[in-house]
């Protein structure tokens, strides 16, 4: 058995998958930072551009500090960023040259390694997103193989794919991502030796999802297979609709005889910190799942069942995500079978839920699914269901977007925002909502501790100073008293 190493997601796609990318701000990040570097993980799940806005939008963070301050506390650990294509944070795809940018900003502010992922598999595209990585800094660059079932989906079909982009000297090594862990232990069998067989002594790594309970028997298959490394989540973060819990699939690795590279006592530290945030933050663990054979059909990767379930609660509704997800089935199939991983799984299941809480089918349509007929996403794997085809563009606004501007140039937008903005906020400023950006930069910098067990004390105080009858408040016990006068921030 060769050795092993692991990778921590807890804080992207754990965060995402559990906690719908909203449970984790800079704070609590830095806190864990020194006891995640102790551990000697392979590379950290650390951020992509929709968490990065989530970051600015739901807390104010500004997320290149946040790289850098990360990146400072983690010299030894690579800090990952996932894409999907060649966009930043809004859903069309961007000028080259604007990426070109993106990517030479992440690599100045810590991120260490890319993942590129097209969920339509497409060479050309994969190879030129690593080509201006390589060309914009020295960060490892990880094709994606996004693992899905249908009939096209084939273990040549993923091979093909692999071979493609294995002799690409800006490729430096791969891994199976299954967002919906789908991957069943016999699959596994068949597929990592036909990738492994195709990508020569480029390393291969697998990131299962245990959405359906077969995450981690896949990965201790995989890691019987010759992949490299093994994605975990810690404590709180892993299980459920995460990635396999980082202290059991060590127990679990080691019992099959594989010597894995790992600090215990650190691991133990950092699930000690995750356990206590996620106790006074209200975050729920992610728990061990039963198999479910209704997801190898609709395929819903967890971060977005626990967003659409969340919608759904805010409308009242929830007594329908059993419809939602029986219709996400049929849309998937419309649609000719995307991969459900971003952005398709939120087109798909959106489509959904308009579809079960609409006047009829159809009836209401985001501009995300329109520009995917369209072909904006690239040529679907499958073709579009043709009357459905033809009841979505059969519409005003599919004809708008059929003739919408692309995106922007770089020069263009240089002009529009100003050429002398620093690139780092050029960059927020040209995908997302003007005021959430000045909002962001008038908050400050961000925290640097957090300390869980304060979480529920700060939490009331912050309440009662909401109130205008709570001018002056004090908490008095034996040794201790705190005084809040007016004006006083938490």
């Amino acid at each position: 058995m060769s050795a092993i190493r692991l990778v921590d997601v807890t804080m992207r796609d754990g965060n995402q998958s559990l906690w719908g990318a909203t449970g984790l701000n800079t704070a609590h990040m830095l806190q864990a930072a020194a006891l995640t570097e102790a551990c000697g993980f392979r590379a950290i799940d650390f951020v992509s551009s929709s968490h990065m806005a989530v970051a600015v939008r739901y807390f104010r963070n500004n997320p290149w500090e946040r790289l850098r301050r990360m990146a400072a506390a983690m010299p030894t650990t690579p800090l990952q960023f996932i894409t999907t294509g060649l966009r930043f944070i809004a859903w069309q795809q961007a000028d080259p040259e604007f990426m070109r940018l993106v990517y030479r900003a992440l690599q100045a502010n810590g991120v260490g390694r890319f993942v590129l992922l097209d969920p339509m598999h497409e060479v050309p595209a994969v190879l030129e997103a690593a080509r201006l990585v390589k060309q914009e800094g020295e960060a490892e660059v990880m094709a994606a193989l996004t693992f899905t079932l249908s009939d096209v989906h084939t273990d040549q079909f993923y091979a093909d794919f692999a071979r493609a982009l294995a002799g690409s000297a800006d490729i430096d090594l791969f891994y199976v991502k299954d967002p919906g862990g789908l991957l069943s232990v016999d699959r596994a069998r068949t597929l990592i030796p036909a990738i492994k067989a195709v990508i020569g002594n480029k390393p291969l790594e697998i990131h299962a999802h245990t959405t359906i309970g077969q995450g981690m028997l896949a990965s201790l298959e995989a890691a019987k297979l010759g992949v490299s490394a093994v994605h975990v989540g810690i404590g709180p973060g892993g299980d459920g609709s995460s990635l396999p819990e980082a202290n059991r699939t060590l127990a679990n690795l080691e019992a099959a005889g594989h010597c894995v590279e790992i600090d215990r006592a650190a691991l133990a530290r950092l699930t000690a910190y995750w356990n206590r945030l996620a106790l006074a933050e209200g975050l729920p663990p992610g728990r061990p799942q039963n198999f479910d054979a209704s997801f190898l059909r609709h395929q819903i990767a967890g971060g977005v069942m626990t967003t659409t379930a969340r919608q759904l609660a805010e409308l009242g509704l929830s007594d329908r995500l059993d419809a939602v997800i029986a219709e996400t089935e049929q849309v998937r199939a419309e649609l000719g079978y995307p991969i459900m991983v971003t952005p398709f799984p939120q087109m798909v299941m959106s489509q959904a839920l308009f579809n079960v809480i609409g006047s009829h089918r159809y009836a209401q349509v985001s501009d995300q699914v329109i520009r995917y007929c369209l072909g904006k996403f690239g040529k679907p794997t499958s073709p579009i269901d043709a009357e459905v085809l033809a009841t979505i563009m059969d519409r005003p606004r599919a004809r708008e977007l059929e003739h919408e501007p692309t995106f922007p140039a770089l020069a263009d937008l240089r002009r529009q925002f100003g050429q002398h903005l620093p690139d780092e906020e050029f960059l927020l400023r040209a995908v997302m909502p003007g005021e959430q950006v000045d909002a962001m930069l008038a908050a400050g910098p961000s925290r640097s501790t957090y300390t869980p067990e304060a979480a529920p004390l700060l939490s009331l105080l912050r309440q009662l100073a909401a109130r205008p009858t709570a001018r002056d408040l004090v908490v008095e016990r034996p040794g201790f008293r705190l005084a809040l006068h007016a004006g006083a921030s938490l």
